[in-house]
């Protein structure tokens, strides 16, 4: 369920023309742009961009770029992009530069439907001329590597019915890859991860638990490592507890010393829409604080207040 507040009543015309008006003049009223940009849905945010386009022949993304600045310009130029452009983008910055930061990489693509990496795939194409696939191939090695260009290829189905027997000898096979032999038969564990649908691979781990009385999540730790540990949990975890997941990302985001600001702007700007209430349940449940405290206390100025729109919280 999205955390997103729209005003019951709008005219797209009216905000093109408050939007020009937060341009114009010595600085940007970077308050007002947010009044607007964080109360309106993705269809009415295109819908915005399009007139403004046509009323004031420019790119209002462009415009925003020129105007915003730091942290506040980085969560609304990706705000203002679709689901799959924005996705496409986090993962291309992921790869930018030397090295991968993993972490964003995981986060989308282990967390994805078979459809929305479609969809990435399609916008990465369109953007950077060069396949998400390839870019992968190159960025990442072993089995790590084998679990995204698994995932992206979309050979998960994405229906809601199961097969008791089906999970049932998937549990069997899951538990004789790893903890039932020295070492760990990878593969299998790619291979059943990767092709179930979120349904089917839920009831798997239920049989799981039931029959050999341990999470799989645990097994994972045990038999595996390293960034090919943190994508087979990622995609356990969203399978099961997709709230939970994202609520634990939040708060290692803002956790310690220094925020994570990359993390925090990627996880409210992807997840506003589609089950940030959710998640802020779940975060409160498990850390006994609210996300908008959290928030508040991390960030300041008018990046803490547009992200405060955006999870409810302004």
């Amino acid at each position: 369920m999205s955390t997103i507040t729209v005003p019951p009543y709008l005219s797209m015309s009216d905000d093109v023309h408050a939007l020009h008006r937060a341009f114009r003049g010595f600085g940007c009223d970077e308050k007002r742009v947010i009044q607007i940009l964080a109360h309106r849905t993705q269809p009415q945010r295109d819908a915005i961009a399009d007139a403004y386009q046509r009323q004031y022949g420019e790119s209002i993304h462009k415009r925003l770029k020129s105007e915003l600045h730091g942290k506040l310009e980085k969560a609304v130029l990706l705000w203002m992009m679709t689901p799959a452009q924005r996705d496409a983008t986090l993962v291309n910055e992921s790869m930018n530069g030397l090295g991968t930061t993993d972490h964003a990489l995981v986060g989308i693509i282990c967390t994805r439907t078979p459809s929305q990496h479609y969809a990435i795939s399609q916008a990465y194409n369109a953007m950077f001329r060069h396949t998400l696939e390839r870019k992968i191939d190159g960025d990442t090695s072993g089995n790590y590597r084998k679990l995204l260009l698994a995932l992206l290829r979309g050979n998960r189905s994405e229906t809601l019915a199961v097969d008791p027997n089906f999970a049932l000898a998937d549990a069997h096979a899951l538990y004789q890859a790893g903890e039932a032999r020295l070492g760990t038969d990878e593969d299998t564990f790619i291979h059943i991860l990767t092709t179930r649908s979120p349904a089917q691979l839920n009831m798997t781990l239920q049989y799981y638990r039931q029959i050999y009385g341990r999470d799989f999540e645990k097994s994972i730790k045990r038999e595996t490592s390293g960034h090919f540990e943190d994508a087979l949990l990622a995609v356990v975890q969203c399978t099961c507890y997709p709230a939970r997941y994202f609520a634990q990302e939040l708060y290692s985001s803002m956790k310690g010393l220094g925020t994570k600001d990359r993390d925090l702007i990627r996880i409210i700007t992807t997840r506003a829409e589609i089950d940030m209430y959710y998640i802020k349940q779940e975060f409160q449940i498990m850390y006994g604080t609210t996300l908008e405290y959290m928030i508040a206390g991390d960030t300041s100025g008018d990046y803490r207040y547009f992200l405060l729109s955006l999870v409810g919280g302004a």
